[in-house]
């Protein structure tokens, strides 16, 4: 009977260890997930898609679970979320809207737990082929650019996140250099500035930016000083993307695949040129446009991706005057990256690679900018945008 005492003791013990997993197991089912989001992806329809799908994804892992389609909607290309992220808003770039020769937007609100959307309204962009969506920071003004109308158009917002009747369509005229796609205006990004008080507007067609005096309480917009800044000839600003600090802002230019940093004076609106920089190695001479820009959350890094060479060029940011480093190209992993986003902890990036139907996904290394190819890829037909958002817990 010796070993008795022993027995006892370590069957007690047993017990109590599996009591204590038990526990810790029951307790972890009932936890959500570590940082959930939503992955929203805009895409065209006209290939087998159907509107807007979108996935929960865990921030800490990167894992994903497919929520299918969320919103049946024509050609929901360019997305955008209110600053409550309580409504989220699309562009339909069509050029048939109601009668008129217009696309439209449209706004859902979001489910938080389970991701749905539910149409709240459509209404038109007053503008054939919309092609972005922006909301201001205090979510009263949202505001379209238009492509194939070659404008731009504001419009109140209602308490709910629903679109109002527009009260500005902002015109531009001329050309630029390249006959092929610069024959008129095409308006491709509309940017609300870090301290609101600006919209900045560019537009590819003329090689020109529109500024934009904003007034959030008037709910007022009237052209700046000056009204316009002229870029290079010929390179066709396409998106652009504001330092944290606000003094530096950066222009991809889709033509020539090229980024310009500028001076940002937040008084008038106004930028200057500081330096400029290709988004393609050095020798490559195939076909390849620029298309999405974007800022990493510490500041410290810019992106940039290249159709035709279908890759991620990375830029370290000096946080002493704002140049641009190159520090690596990266292959997107699929064709034609229209559109990408980084999650709000700079983790990770999503790429939308539009003609090979899928996004890829890329850790974020937070000390050098480079990414890491992660190990799947959401498949989904023609993918243009990409957009996350925090979720709820189920």
């Amino acid at each position: 009977m010796r070993g008795v005492p022993h027995l006892v003791c370590d069957r007690t013990m047993q017990i109590r260890a599996f009591g204590l997993a038990l526990l810790m197991a029951c307790g972890a089912a009932l936890l959500p997930a570590a940082d959930p989001y939503f992955l929203y992806t805009g895409t065209y329809t006209d290939k087998g898609s159907e509107g807007i799908y979108a996935w929960r994804v865990d921030g800490a892992s990167g894992k994903s679970a497919p929520l299918g389609l969320v919103a049946a909607s024509a050609n929901p290309t360019f997305l955008a979320l209110h600053p409550n992220q309580k409504v989220l808003y699309a562009v339909n770039e069509t050029s048939d809207f109601e009668g008129q020769k217009s696309g439209s937007v449209s706004a859902y609100a979001v489910d938080r737990v389970s991701g749905k959307l539910k149409l709240l309204n459509r209404v038109s962009s007053h503008g054939a082929g919309p092609c972005h969506v922006a909301v201001d920071a205090t979510g009263k003004l949202l505001a379209v650019a238009n492509y194939g109308g070659g404008n731009f158009a504001t419009y109140p917002l209602e308490a709910d996140g629903s679109i109002g009747k527009a009260f500005h369509v902002i015109s531009s005229q001329g050309s630029g250099p390249n006959t092929a796609r610069q024959e008129g205006p095409h308006g491709h990004s509309v940017n609300f500035a870090p301290d609101n008080r600006h919209m900045l507007a560019t537009d590819l067609g003329t090689d020109s930016v529109l500024v934009s005096a904003f007034d959030a309480a008037a709910g007022s917009l009237v052209p700046g000083v000056p009204p316009r800044v002229a870029v290079r000839p010929g390179s066709g600003p396409r998106h652009l993307v504001f330092s944290r600090d606000g003094k530096y802002c950066y222009v991809i230019n889709e033509l020539d695949s090229t980024i310009d940093a500028y001076q940002y004076d937040a008084e008038t609106g106004n930028l200057t040129a500081m330096q400029h920089v290709s988004t393609l190695p050095a020798g490559f001479s195939g076909q390849s446009t620029a298309a999405e820009i974007a800022l990493h959350p510490s500041g410290k890094f810019l992106y940039g991706s290249n159709r035709g060479h279908d890759s991620i060029a990375v830029f370290a940011i000096d946080e002493h005057n704002g140049q641009l480093s190159p520090v690596e190209i990266v292959a997107t992993g699929g064709r034609t990256p229209r559109n990408f986003t980084l999650d709000q902890k700079g983790r990770w990036l999503f790429a939308a690679n539009q003609d090979s139907d899928n996004i890829t996904m890329f850790r974020i290394n937070s000390k050098t900018g480079k990414l890491t190819p992660f190990h799947s890829s959401l498949t989904v037909k023609n993918p243009v945008c990409v957009l996350l958002m925090p979720a709820e817990a189920k």
